[in-house]
Formats: structure tokens, sequence, C-alpha cells
């Protein structure tokens, strides 16, 4: 009999601990801040977005760089409105994004993929007129070095067909009149989330970033200090 309670014990308690250990390391980590790099001509400015779950990152339409509705089109999207002034990227699980409109969509199948890296990925875009600084929203600037390798992260992460184009998701499951979805490189999972996937570009170009997040909230503490 003790040895059942023991079995019972520590099945329970396992997940219960290892939970704890996830989200403990992920507000630790998320608290260790990697440094912006010095730079005196940040010149092109970007937002850093978030839904309250999910973050994105948002940077200029078309600059002397790079013009992004030449690859992104805008007729992927169902408005087709090519007035917009910023295109926001965020990258995450394929499931999710295409099969799980709302949290009362969600099926297990689609959040034991997303949890495990079992299930592809997808970048969604969304153009915008205009974004208002906020608690959701945050303005910031870099420089054209930077912006380059920004560039160069976002472009490597998506898929691409045998002529090396980007590869647009045809689906139903758009946000709204301004959005659209492609196939990206990658799977998610809980060590690696659509958080993990705009820390990593922060990262990349130079700007403040987390050591490691999986959750929008530890992008956002980094700038509100």
């Amino acid at each position: 009999m003790k040895k059942v309670l023991k079995i019972i014990l520590f099945t329970i308690l396992t997940p219960v601990v290892l939970v704890a250990l996830y989200l403990f390391s992920a507000w630790g980590l998320s608290r260790i801040a990697v440094a912006a790099e010095p730079s005196t001509n940040n010149n092109i400015p970007m937002y850093i977005l978030t839904n309250g779950v999910h973050t994105d990152l948002v940077v200029p339409v078309r600059n002397a760089q790079i013009d992004w509705s030449k690859s992104v089109l805008f007729e992927n999207t169902i408005g087709r409105d090519t007035t917009a002034r910023w295109i926001a990227f965020g990258w995450g699980d394929k499931g999710f994004y295409l099969e799980t409109p709302t949290w009362a969509d969600l099926k297990f199948s689609t959040a034991f993929k997303a949890a495990t890296g079992l299930s592809t990925a997808a970048i969604h875009a969304t153009y915008y007129h205009q974004l208002r600084e906020g608690k959701d929203c945050i303005r910031t600037s870099i420089d054209s070095a930077r912006y380059a390798r920004l560039i160069a992260y976002i472009q490597q992460s998506f898929r691409r067909d045998g002529n090396d184009q980007i590869i647009h998701i045809v689906t139903n499951a758009n946000y709204g009149r301004t959005d659209a979805f492609y196939e990206a490189k990658g799977s998610y999972s809980l060590f690696h989330t659509c958080n993990t996937w705009a820390n990593n570009g922060l990262k990349a170009c130079g700007q403040r970033a987390c050591l490691w997040t999986p959750f929008d909230k530890g992008i956002f503490y980094q700038y509100r200090q």
C-alpha cells in the first residue's frame, strides 16, 4: 500500500515540480538583461507590440534598405490596402495560428504538438497604418547596420519554395483585413515560443532583450526599466 501511495504521490508531484521549475526559470532568466549595443545614429523607428500573449516586431513597410511589400505582398491580405506604413512580424505555431481563433477552440492535439515541438511554424504578417505607444506597444529605434541584421533574421525565418519565394498560406483564418500567414522554419515548443523568437530577433539586431523568455512579459519588463 505504501508503495502504491508513493507512486501516486510521485506521479502527482512530478508535473507540479516541473511546471514550477519552468515558470521560475522563465521569470528569473527574463529579468537578466542583454544590453543593447551602443549606437549614435538610431534613425530607423520600430515597435515592439503585444496582444497580451504574443509579441510582434514592427518595422517600416519600406525604406532605403528594403521594401517588404515586394515579398510579403499586399495582395495576400483581404483588404489589399497598399497605403500601410508599418508591417508587424510574428512567428508561432501553425496549428495555433490557423486552427485556434479563440482559446475555446484549442484542441489537445494542437496544444500537445506545440508544447513538444512536433508541429510546424508559421509567420503572421500584419500591415498597419499607424501604431500608438502604450502598455502593449513600445516605440524604439535602430541604426541601418543593425536593421540589416534584423532584416536578415526575419527573412531567414521564412520557408521558401524552389524559386526562393516565401510561401503564402492560403487560409480563411486571417485575423482581419490586413494580415496574412506564411510558412516558417523551425518548430514551436515550451522552450522556443513566439516570444522567444521575438526576443532572439532583438538580440540579433543588438537591441535590449532578455537572456531568455517564453513570455511577452519578459520583453516588456526589460523595456520598462
